[in-house]
Formats: C-alpha cells, structure tokens, sequence
C-alpha cells in the first residue's frame, strides 16, 4: 500500500501531462477555466497547459497521500511533509509564472533535502539516520552502515544533478519519461547493486 502511495503522484503526473499533451485544445482550454484566476495574465496557452495541469494534478495527489496516511491513523513521515512543501511552493510559482522551470526543481530539491539530512545526521550529529531507520530490521557492521548511508548520499546528490541535466537540456517530454522511468530504473539498479553489497554480511550472519 505505501510503495503504491509513493507512485501515486509520479504516475499521475505523468499521466496528467500525457493525455493534456496529445489533446492541447482541451487542455489550454481546461487550464484557462481552473487556473484563470492564479495565473498571470489569466490565460493559459497550449504550450504550458500541460504541465500546468500536471503541476496542479501532483499538488492534489500529495495532499490526498498525506490525507490517506491521516485517516489510517499513520504517522506521517517528515519527507512527506517536505516534499508537499516542495511542490506547493514550486508547483505554485510554475502555475502563477506560466514556467515550467520550478516544478522541475522540485525532484532535486528533494533529493538535495534527503542526501543533506543523512550528510547532516553522519557529519554533525554523528548519527546514521539509515540505521536509526534500518536497524531494527538487519544487523550490520558499524563499516557497512558507513558505507550503506554514505552511498545514498552519493545516490541522492548525483539524482538531483542528473535530474537538472535532463530537465534544463532536453524537452519536457523527455524530462517527464525520464522523471517516471529513468528516475525509478536508476533508483532500482542502485538499490540492487546495494543489495548485493550487504548480501555478503547476511550470508555471514546465516
């Protein structure tokens, strides 16, 4: 249920900016009705129509995911919290300024803020937050929970690099397949190649 919530605002961006992309009347027309009155100049043209409805579409998805986690009686976890904010804000500014460019910010703000917290709890607190978080679930050795939380924050501060990469040099089409599968595939090959990192250390625990 939660890995389905955690999709939930990547498919339905993705989704959103898709169908509004191959129907640009509709969705011109559509975004100058719902979005008139916050948007500068009070008209929406077929170029940024598509990602302004997907903007406005991610911006509800992270409500209805933080509403969802409320009703189930679920904690809500602070990078929810941080990522509503992110979106709000830049989502907003996208909707307000007719510019694509901020919600594209938004992925590497977010990976920044959770590489920084790790770097921040290893660095100056000199507390691993992966343990904190992990540790109740494997037992590793102090190295390996180095080298476990250093390696996300390599992961995390390379995919906001590449994310701005592909955002400010290529369409936004392109920026928007890559946000949905390219950001998952190299977040899967990453949690792979880590997985068979710390197999060596479960194996000697068996």
């Amino acid at each position: 249920m939660k890995i389905l919530l955690d999709f939930l605002p990547i498919a339905l961006f993705f989704g959103m900016f898709k169908y509004a992309e191959g129907h640009k009347d509709w969705a011109a027309a559509t975004a100058t009705e719902w979005l008139g009155g916050l948007v500068s100049g009070g008209a929406v043209g077929q170029t940024e129509a598509p990602v302004l409805l997907a903007t406005v579409v991610v911006i509800a998805a992270t409500l209805a995911q933080i509403v969802i986690q409320l009703i189930r009686g679920k904690k809500i976890e602070p990078m929810l919290w941080i990522s509503l904010g992110l979106v709000v804000v830049l989502g907003g500014a996208t909707i307000y300024f007719h510019n694509e460019a901020f919600i594209k910010w938004k992925p590497t703000a977010l990976y920044w803020a959770m590489g920084g917290t790790l770097l921040f709890g290893l660095v100056v607190l000199k507390k691993n937050f992966l343990r904190t978080l992990m540790g109740a679930q494997m037992e590793l050795p102090d190295a390996a929970w180095r080298v476990m939380c250093w390696s996300w924050i390599g992961f995390f501060a390379t995919m906001g690099c590449i994310n701005l990469w592909v955002a400010f040099n290529f369409s936004t089409d392109i920026w928007v397949n890559f946000k949905l599968f390219g950001g998952l595939g190299l977040m899967l090959i990453f949690v792979v190649a880590q997985a068979a990192y710390l197999s060596r250390y479960m194996k000697s625990e068996s």
